[in-house]
């Protein structure tokens, strides 16, 4: 059984700041704002939603078929995911761009300054999603605008069951859109953040929006995760962890594992466990795709 992950393939350049922001960004000025910061770390990881989900299922023991766009620059991506057995079937390279980077620096106290270039992922809508015999579930995850607006589309036309994922690309949705999204989708997840907007712009409170799916998922950070089935919330418990290394891709590791259990038809509770448990995994280290599963140890 294989899932198809509708989403973002991307490069993250993470750079650590040793100053803070503060200090060099003066407030009277930022109306002629110039300023220079020094990096003297800098790393550079495979990510993107689609590549982090299809990591984590591949770990899990699952078949994902990620579906997605590639720059030009893009070839050693799409090596890594062959070198690890992720079938490359759904991503196309597109002529003349770039693969989507985000450049994250981070100062002393951990505040963010980020860019996102979304390059090759505005032309992610090209792929489209047929019935096929082997395909099960898919998911929509962030991606460019009209990529998700007919992924959604194509997979209800296949009848395919999928989940909801808008995460960051969630305020480009007005309500209407966000609505019409969940009336097509099979389940929804979302963190706590995410939860509250998608909320306000539909009208819809958790117990009602999950009464409109089979589930609604809200993850919570360290706090564990919320699963909405027909109204009823059950709150599943965080795994303790030794170290907070890194929570890149944390939210998405958490998504290939939903994925791994409902490929295998386990409650969502269940699912939502085994999210917890690989989250852990993951922000223990660096970079979203540098863990790995012990499946033997994990009895999977």
């Amino acid at each position: 059984m294989a899932s198809i992950i509708c989403g973002s393939l991307a490069f993250d350049t993470i750079m650590r700041f040793e100053g803070r922001f503060s200090d060099q960004i003066l407030p009277d000025q930022i109306h002629n704002l110039n300023v220079s910061f020094l990096v003297p770390s800098l790393r550079r990881d495979f990510g993107g939603c689609a590549g982090n989900i299809a990591y984590a299922l591949k770990q899990l023991g699952g078949d994902p078929l990620p579906m997605a766009t590639l720059g030009t620059d893009g070839a050693d991506y799409l090596q890594r995911m062959k070198d690890l057995g992720i079938a490359t079937d759904y991503v196309s390279v597109v002529e003349g761009s770039y693969t989507a980077q985000a450049m994250i620096m981070t100062d002393h106290d951990n505040n963010q300054i980020t860019a996102f270039h979304p390059g090759a992922m505005m032309q992610a809508h090209q792929t489209r999603i047929e019935a096929r015999s082997d395909v099960k579930l898919g998911i929509v995850s962030p991606d460019g605008r009209d990529a998700m607006l007919q992924h959604a589309e194509q997979f209800a036309a296949a009848g395919i069951p999928f989940v909801f994922d808008p995460g960051q690309g969630l305020p480009m949705f007005d309500g209407a859109a966000l609505r019409h999204f969940v009336s097509l989708a099979t389940w929804v997840t979302v963190n706590d953040y995410e939860g509250k907007m998608l909320s306000d712009r539909t009208g819809l409170g958790f117990a009602e929006l999950s009464r409109q799916v089979q589930g609604l998922v809200v993850t919570l950070g360290g706090e564990g995760s919320e699963v909405w089935i027909a109204g009823e919330r059950t709150l599943v418990a965080p795994v303790p962890v030794d170290e907070l290394v890194d929570p890149t891709g944390c939210g998405d590791a958490y998504r290939g594992a939903l994925l791994y259990g409902l490929e295998r038809g386990w409650p969502l509770a269940r699912c939502a466990e085994l999210g917890s448990r690989i989250g852990a995994l993951k922000i223990a280290q660096r970079g979203p795709q540098n863990y790995s599963v012990d499946r033997a140890a994990w009895g999977l």
